[in-house]
């Protein structure tokens, strides 16, 4: 994290390509959060090794991925950040492998009944909740061809326990870099990743406002 503030951002590249479109717009995100007084970091997916989950689910009473790679090294940067930007380009109308990847292995950050699988409650959650932005970026003009790209990364992330506040749909990226030429679309990256460090800034200021006595459920018939 590159600033010593309240609010941790992990910004997290899902492309091959560095410094393609993908990278550029996450990278337009955490920069405005930079400026709202977050501390943020940068992950190149294609520098890590994950591999896929295995769907052996040692992690059940451990809540630990039992595969020894790079992921167990961006566990503790999953926790400790209040919010992610998460970004993949669109292949064949969906996310990219290594985010496929990235999000399979955060299965372990969830806990699940055992005795009731449609019961569960994400670890992110259980520690206070956090709060994301997910970038799509696709090439062709039309929005429908982004496929399930947005949902791929928007519903995983919320059972994991983020609000996802900003949905960065990039559409018309054909060319590599080509998201630097696009003042909209970097306006838009920027925008969400102000509101994104602004919308923890007023969860945080919200909860230290409630007495503690006083967080339950409102009394009386």
């Amino acid at each position: 994290m590159n600033r010593d503030t309240g609010v941790k951002i992990l910004g997290v590249v899902g492309s091959p390509r560095k410094g393609g479109n993908t990278h550029i717009l996450v990278k337009d995100a955490l920069d405005a959060a930079g400026r709202a007084g977050a501390e943020t970091r940068l992950v190149m997916l294609r520098d890590q090794h994950i591999e896929g989950c295995r769907g052996c689910e040692s992690c059940a009473s451990s809540h630990r991925c039992v595969i020894q790679d790079d992921m167990q090294s961006l566990y503790p940067l999953i926790l400790e950040a209040d919010g992610l930007v998460l970004g993949s380009p669109v292949y064949f109308y969906n996310v990219s492998s290594l985010v496929k990847s990235f999000l399979e292995r955060c299965y372990c950050l969830e806990v699940f009944d055992p005795e009731d699988r449609s019961c569960w409650v994400g670890i992110r959650e259980a520690l206070g909740g956090a709060c994301a932005v997910v970038i799509a970026v696709g090439e062709q003009a039309e929005e429908q061809y982004l496929g399930h790209t947005i949902e791929a990364m928007s519903l995983p992330l919320a059972d994991l326990g983020y609000r996802v506040v900003a949905k960065v749909k990039a559409c018309g990226l054909w060319s590599a870099g080509a998201a630097g030429h696009d003042p909209e679309i970097g306006r838009a990256a920027a925008g969400a990743g102000e509101l994104l460090v602004r919308t923890i800034k007023l969860r945080k200021a919200l909860a230290a406002q409630i007495p503690e006595g006083s967080r339950g459920a409102p009394g009386g018939d």
